[in-house]
């Protein structure tokens, strides 16, 4: 049994990270506001090339949030009315209403079981003369197999737009998710493998065109002072968020590293259970942004776990395909079931790098208590 008299385990903890990087960040916040620059400063311009770096890729530009790098990123490759992006139905809103926001139709395939991420033998299916792109989400922070997905794209000539909001620092045979597509998108929300306090976003490429086109789509499409040459966005991340995932991205190895370590307790504590815990891919290295597992009478165990005080969350209870707002499509219920039965059996547990031990089996012996 745990050495804990029942605490509350919360579903994620932040405070505890601030105390660590405070001093070193309210001192870049110092200097920031001494130097009268707040908005695509130094610090963007630096972060911007540090992240280009770390993910592998020749360029990166700095937006206001994740959602926003989806939607200019589908601007900048001129996908609008008529055009069709396939992506997947299991995943946070914003894969899908970035799509909608340029015009297009989403096109949804189904998932494997097995990683929850986008089918790439199911892909093929769903391309039509109107398919522009493919969004493929490395959700929870496992990477996509994107070899099947590489191949299709070039043979139908198709963009690939790589969702990297909760997989930053995933890998595919030693390369980093935000380096396979033409373009990709990072999130920089606060619960985020590397994340800013407020919101930010982050786009990927080594096109030097889209790279002019995304600098220009952030600013209002600002070719001047006050001279614009088509609509933009206002879309920039502010220096105080840059400095502090500056800060972020020297340690982001060592915040995986611990990620990685709580996913291997949860999985041995879970060995001889009756629930799924999470998988990866051949050759893929998982970064846990969350975990989450499969797990029958899933009504009985959330009941339990807020009885504990444990946090966590329902990641996601209604696929995109039979959400109100896409009715319209006229998906019916049963055209993807692994993204249905993964709604209805997927519960995501606290995770987070300074999670104790002690508090991961707290939450285990409480879900067991249950099975």
């Amino acid at each position: 049994m745990s050495k804990l008299k029942n605490p509350p385990v919360p579903f994620i903890n932040l405070s505890t990270q601030f105390e660590g990087l405070k001093k070193e960040w309210l001192t870049s916040i110092e200097k920031i506001g001494e130097s009268g620059a707040f908005i695509l400063g130094t610090n963007v311009s630096e972060f911007e090339k540090e992240f280009a770096a770390y993910v592998g890729t020749k360029n990166a530009v700095a937006v206001a949030n994740g959602t926003d790098a989806l939607i200019l990123s589908l601007r900048a490759l001129n996908i609008g009315d008529g055009d069709e992006v396939i992506t997947t139905p299991y995943t946070f809103f914003a894969s899908a209403e970035a799509i909608n926001h340029v015009g297009a139709k989403p096109v949804f395939v189904d998932i494997e079981p097995s990683n929850f991420n986008i089918d790439p033998a199911k892909v093929e299916l769903a391309i039509t003369s109107k398919t522009k792109a493919i969004i493929p989400v490395h959700l929870f922070g496992c990477p996509v197999d994107m070899t099947v997905l590489q191949e299709l794209a070039h043979t139908h000539n198709l963009s690939i737009i790589e969702d990297c909001a909760q997989a930053c620092g995933a890998k595919l045979d030693s390369k980093r998710v935000g380096s396979f597509g033409k373009i990709a998108t990072f999130s920089f929300y606060p619960t985020k493998i590397i994340g800013c306090y407020g919101d930010g976003g982050m786009i990927t490429t080594s096109d030097s065109v889209l790279v002019d086109r995304l600098h220009k789509l952030r600013n209002h499409c600002a070719v001047g002072p006050f001279i614009h040459d088509g609509i933009g966005y206002n879309s920039r991340l502010d220096e105080i968020q840059a400095a502090l995932l500056r800060i972020k991205l020297t340690g982001i190895e060592t915040v995986i590293a611990k990620r990685q370590r709580i996913a291997h307790l949860y999985s041995d504590h879970f060995a001889d259970c009756d629930l799924v815990t999470p998988s990866g891919v051949a050759g893929g290295t998982h970064v846990f942004n969350l975990y989450t597992i499969r797990i029958p009478n899933r009504d009985r165990v959330k009941k339990r776990l807020m009885e504990a005080r444990i946090g966590f969350s329902v990641c996601y209870p209604q696929p995109l395909h039979l959400q109100p707002v896409y009715r319209h499509l006229q998906y019916q219920i049963g055209d993807f079931p692994e993204s249905e039965r993964a709604s209805e059996q997927c519960i995501s547990l606290p995770i987070y790098p300074d999670m104790l031990s002690e508090q991961v089996e707290i939450v285990c012996e409480v879900i067991k208590s249950v099975l």
